[in-house]
């Protein structure tokens, strides 16, 4: 396995300079830089994402898996997409009390909130600073409904919060887990959960109520789409009612720490799914949709849709997206009859 605490960054283009050491690169530590937030709330107007709000309390993220998207977006704050976006992580310290403000305007609108379209909203930094858990919340308190993504087993914490806000809002958990392997896990997710734990978790949160399901995200093709049978079977035992997959993609500076780390981690099978990703994706390594149009092309990847539609729907598992469902609207009020006078 690669040393991943070593500082490997790949160039950024919004700089004009880029440092190469004269000899083994220093070792990363974890740095954490506070930050007081101007707003919180992000609106998304794309309809290739399932979701029209968001909120992210840090950025950048601990799990370090090494196909994450959002890694390009470390760079517009000057940072590197590699081992910077990994231990270097801004923390929004601010976040709660800016979602309360925001809710009282009425922000969303009654329309449903995710965390996080970004970065993991349960990383480690998370049991210290506990800003998911003041957002959560915050949301009790406006009866906001909420859908959370994450691979961390730190939302365990949150049970008896998250049963509260369900019982105000609609609330739904979706728990990553792309492999069914903890080898494979290991080199791709080399700082998130065991896939146990995520297991576990999910069935934690099915056992108190709370409505789960399971992220097959991202398909890899080539190493992980023969996962998605024990994948899906281990999420329905555990409690999960709903499921979804989408397929990895690869913008440039995530095609280059993906490659580097499966090329010397997996020497003997890298080449097979490079292969097999731009077959999946009609020889390209990148597209920029997400959600229901974050598709493939051609026949492999027609061959992944069928077996993950054919395992979901024997299994009971709706597929869906990380849409953030929202609260009912409320019937109009019933006009009342005027009582008609005698003179």
């Amino acid at each position: 396995m690669p040393d991943l605490r070593r500082v490997a960054n790949p160039p950024s283009p919004f700089e004009s300079r880029h440092v190469e050491w004269d000899g083994p690169p220093p070792e990363v530590e974890l740095e954490v830089y506070e930050e007081r937030a101007k707003t919180i709330i992000t609106e998304n107007a794309s309809p290739d994402v399932g979701f029209r709000f968001g909120i992210n309390p840090y950025r950048g993220c601990f799990h370090g898996c090494i196909y994450c998207y959002a890694r390009p977006s470390h760079q517009y704050w000057g940072f590197g997409a590699g081992t910077d976006f990994e231990r270097k992580i801004v923390v929004k310290v601010n976040a709660p009390e800016l979602l309360d403000r925001e809710l009282a305007r009425g922000r969303t609108g009654g329309e449903g909130l995710a965390l996080s379209g970004n970065t993991d909203c349960y990383q480690p930094l998370e049991a210290t600073y506990e800003l998911t858990r003041g957002c959560l919340e915050v949301c009790l308190r406006h009866a906001q409904p909420v859908s959370i993504i994450t691979k961390g087993t730190l939302i365990r914490r949150d049970v008896e919060l998250l049963c509260a806000l369900s019982r105000e809002a609609p609330v739904h958990v979706w728990i990553s887990v792309a492999f069914s392997d903890d080898r494979v896990r290991r080199v791709l997710d080399p700082f998130a959960a065991p896939v146990d734990a995520r297991f576990e978790t999910m069935r934690r949160l099915a056992d108190a109520g709370i409505s789960v399901g399971v992220a097959c995200a991202p398909i890899i093709p080539g190493l992980s789409d023969a996962m998605i049978p024990a994948v899906l079977a281990r999420a329905s035992a555990a409690g999960a009612s709903r499921a979804f997959m989408s397929l990895v993609r690869l913008p440039r500076e995530v095609r280059e720490v993906f490659e580097a780390r499966i090329d010397e981690a997996l020497p003997q099978r890298a080449r097979k799914v490079k292969s097999a990703i731009r077959q999946a994706r009609g020889g390209a390594m990148n597209d920029s949709r997400f959600g229901s149009r974050m598709r493939g092309t051609g026949a492999r990847w027609n061959a992944i849709e069928q077996l993950f539609d054919a395992q979901a729907r024997r299994l009971g598992l709706q597929r869906g997206e990380i849409e953030a469902t929202s609260a009912p609207k409320p019937e109009p009020p019933k006009k009342k009859k005027r009582q008609l006078s005698l003179f």
